[in-house]
């Protein structure tokens, strides 16, 4: 019962002359970025035209949704996000394919950019080619502690490559008509599209889907709709010959579905309504479902290598030996269900979970875990989770319309009092996490899908399933809000700590890489306890640490270009942490300062970035004194060896930078003209560095450093810290569990949680200068330029770059494509202050 309940629903404001209807059929597609995009028709009362939509909403703010006319003159019928989740396919009954790509990288701005046609042939299936990447999850192993055990790279050949090897871009769509067309993106934009037969008899395809094997074919399993006709499934190879696309198919083994050829059941089902792979991947996997107007019935069947019996008069002329004996390739039912009630909508996980043991006894306590299910949505408004192997029941939520039956008459009273809401299209989340239903009204329903599905595991076994799922999303890159849904207050340490623990344990190479993931994720989950809000600042702060350290270190150049293998960032790094004096010009004298030469302009560029680093170097030496209140922002830094390490580079970097021109320098209000503000920071900071930075002899610091960092608001005017604004998604006011009501294009009143009240004494209020936060520009109380802001962060950055100079550029190419932490961004209305 507790496996799947409602997070949120959002819908369509009732209008009088135009109204968002449900489109027939209805599609929507979940990215690996968390964006739905999903279809309705607009309609116009007074000119009585359809226009067809297209809607993308980003899961945590979902009122926020992007609509866009799709220029498409009949109805969609397939969308398809591609691998990387930043382009989208939308194909119609007209046989037109578009694709869809961010304006600037925004993720509430799309533009068509190119297409491909069969004119007049409307599209039944759609797919982007496979780029050859593949990822197997061993579940089984998740107590491992390398990832490389729990993740690991199967061998899977692109659908098609270009010189070298690179996976070539494009996607492969069928036709009613029996076609499949492919379009091939060349590197220079162009779009190569070939059409072919998919056999010499071409007939009515009424169903279609496409699946892609590990040596680099594609497969097509088509069905003209009646479940009197076989299943037919056909082998794509695509090739590119003298710059022209080229497409062979071959047949492979066809099906009967098994309630056909079942006496008892043989004309009950005469229609297949679903036909799907149950992967990408997984050509030789495949769901069917077979319906009348009240019932349907949904099986799985696998394909087999089976050895062909030689009868015994060729055996005596030539004896068949072992591996000798011929083989064929046969269609077998896996399991099959009861009679069920009409299912409207199929949605398959997108987890590559490989089952080691093929057949369906899956190791206990894995049995429970949510990206085995396959959902099946009914007609009487439910949702069953079910094995994707064995069909078995996994979990059942119940819409609103769908109480359970109690006796045959509710049933029949049900039956009669007219059509009940139910989804008419659904899609599962990247870790099977939650589940996005479209009812018949056009109205989106968020539900979660707890991690044990519902059955009373202890709270270590759920810990493990989410700890696992997020690491899962820190190898691959996809964006973990749908884990963030299951995570209550009392899991956030815990979590975090798990988290940390087995980022450590991998090799410096991979924890290199992941380095920024990991503060990001952990950032994202401090937000959802009030106990650990105040990290979350540290953890944004310690993320724009690294990228302006990495920025300003790649700026040195060395002297001489046949210099040994270190590059100058490298040995700086090295002399600091080997030379320890509190003295900045006795570090500074070990360093080539002619590596540090650059042009005056650069260096005036880059004041607002070096008077960040200034103003953080105070601010936390001034809080040192009261740092037994781990409320305050900045908290974390003081025992943070690394990162205090870090501002010491930098501060000798800033210091020589200030010998060739002193107007980059930080700028410091003092009380007294005479003093050095710069090596007083430093000398205080290298001691503060000195307690920490080895973390297993930690020391605290001494009555002597806490007494000269509590005189430090008398000799300088300590700075305000522009912290990012706690977010206003909707992830933290979904943790009590009620269900939340939203409407599209409406931005919900919600009123905040008890956490974010106590902190926001640090950030700016309604009405006050905004800030830049990346370039750390003010930009006025009500600022006249175009901002973008991070779906996940909420920090808020100017569209448009001001700057001209290389160095900034730089800079600004850190974050052009996602937010630092890894968000995506989305464009600002110009009164968002």
């Amino acid at each position: 019962g507790g496996a799947m309940d409602l997070a949120y629903v959002c819908e369509w404001e009732k209008r009088p002359k135009s109204n968002h209807c449900p489109s027939i059929p209805l599609v929507c597609a979940w990215s690996c970025r968390n964006l739905i995009a999903f279809t309705t028709d607009l309609k116009n009362e007074e000119e009585k035209d359809l226009t067809h939509m297209v809607h993308i909403i980003d899961t945590e703010h979902p009122w926020d949704v992007y609509s866009v006319n799709s220029g498409h003159a009949e109805i969609i019928t397939c969308l398809e996000w591609d691998q990387s989740g930043s382009r989208l396919l939308s194909a119609d009954a007209d046989g037109h394919i578009k694709c869809w790509s961010m304006t600037e990288h925004l993720a509430n701005s799309w533009e068509n950019t190119v297409g491909s046609m069969v004119e007049g042939d409307p599209v039944v299936a759609l797919s982007w080619l496979h780029n050859g990447v593949k990822l197997a999850l061993h579940v089984e192993k998740s107590g491992a502690s390398n990832f490389g055990e729990k993740f690991s790279r199967v061998k899977f050949s692109p659908s098609l490559t270009l010189f070298g090897g690179k996976p070539m871009e494009g996607w492969i769509a069928v036709t009613i008509s029996g076609l499949v067309t492919v379009s091939l993106l060349k590197p220079n934009g162009q779009v190569l599209t070939s059409t072919e037969s998919l056999c010499r008899l071409r007939c009515r395809v009424a169903l279609a889907d496409v699946a892609f094997t590990g040596g680099g074919n594609i497969v097509v399993a088509t069905s003209d709709g009646s479940s009197t006709s076989p299943v037919q499934f056909y082998k794509v190879c695509v090739s590119v010959v003298n710059e022209k696309c080229k497409i062979d198919t071959e047949i492979l083994p066809s099906l009967f579905m098994r309630c056909t050829t079942d006496p008892a059941r043989k004309d009950k089902y005469p229609a297949i309504t679903h036909l799907k792979f149950l992967a990408r991947d997984m050509s030789e996997q495949v769901l069917l479902c077979a319906s009348n107007q009240n019932s349907s019935i949904v099986e799985c069947w696998s394909l087999r290598k089976e050895g062909l019996p030689v009868n015994n008069i060729f055996q005596q002329i030539s004896p068949v030996v072992g591996d000798k004996q011929p083989m064929i390739l046969k269609w077998r039912i896996l399991s099959a269900t009861n009679d069920l009630d009409r299912v409207s909508a199929v949605a398959l996980p997108k987890l590559p979970i490989s089952l080691t043991n093929t057949d369906l006894k899956v190791a206990n306590d894995t049995k429970f875990f949510p990206g085995l299910g396959l959902a099946l949505a009914f007609h009487d408004g439910s949702v069953h989770i079910v094995h994707r192997l064995s069909l078995q029941m996994m979990a059942v939520f119940y819409g609103s319309s769908s109480q359970r039956p109690v006796d045959e008459q509710t049933i029949k009273r049900q039956r009669t009092a007219g059509p009940l809401v139910h989804f008419k299209a659904m899609q599962l989340s990247w870790t099977s996490l939650a589940l996005a239903g479209i009812d018949s009204h056009g109205k989106l329903s968020m539900l979660r899908i707890s991690p044990s599905m519902g059955h009373v595991l202890d709270m270590n076994m759920s810990l493990r399933h989410l700890l696992f799922l997020l690491e899962y999303c820190m190898v691959t890159g996809y964006d973990w809000w749908d884990i963030l849904l299951h995570v209550q207050p009392n899991m956030v340490q815990n979590l975090v700590e798990k988290l940390h623990e087995e980022y450590m344990r991998q090799n410096a190479a991979l924890q290199q890489v992941l380095s920024t993931r990991i503060v990001a994720m952990k950032a994202s989950l401090c937000k959802l306890s009030s106990s650990t809000i105040a990290r979350v600042c540290d953890y944004h702060a310690k993320l724009f640490l690294i990228a302006i350290s990495c920025t300003l270190k790649s700026l040195l150049r060395p002297h001489f270009l046949n210099t040994p293998d270190k590059s100058p960032g490298d040995r700086l790094t090295e002399i600091c942490s080997k030379i320890t004096d509190i003295d900045i010009d006795k570090v500074m004298i070990n360093l080539k300062t002619e590596e540090f030469v650059l042009e005056m302009t650069t260096l005036q560029s880059l004041q607002q970035l070096i008077q960040w680093v200034g103003d953080f170097v105070l601010y936390l030496l001034a809080s040192l004194p009261n740092q037994g209140s781990p409320v305050r922002p900045g908290h974390s830094f003081l025992r943070d060896g690394a990162s205090l390490g870090m501002f010491r580079e930098l501060m000798v970097v800033i210091r020589i930078w200030g010998l060739l021109k002193p107007s980059c320098l930080p700028v410091y209000t003092a009380t007294s003209d005479t003093q050095d503000s710069m090596s007083l920071l430093f000398r205080l900071l290298t001691k503060l560095w000195l307690c920490c930075r080895e973390e297993n002899h930690m020391t605290e610091p001494d009555d002597t450093l806490i007494d000269e960092c509590c005189l430090l608001p008398s000799q300088l005017l300590i700075p305000n810290i522009d912290w990012l604004p706690i977010n206003d998604g909707i992830i933290s006011k979904l943790q009590n569990k009620q269900l939340v009501r939203l409407q599209f294009g409406k931005a919900p009143g919600l009123v905040g949680h008890t956490v974010s009240s106590q902190f926001d004494a640090f950030v700016r209020a309604p009405g006050q200068p905004k800030i830049d936060h990346l370039r750390r520009l003010h930009l006025g109380a009500y600022p006249t330029e175009e901002c973008k802001s991070c779906t996940r962060c909420g920090c808020v950055t100017m569209l448009k770059s001001p700057n001209k100079i290389t160095a900034v550029k730089q800079w600004e190419q850190r974050w052009i494509k996602n937010c630092l932490c890894g968000g995506l961004w989305r464009r600002m209305p110009l009164s968002y202050s």
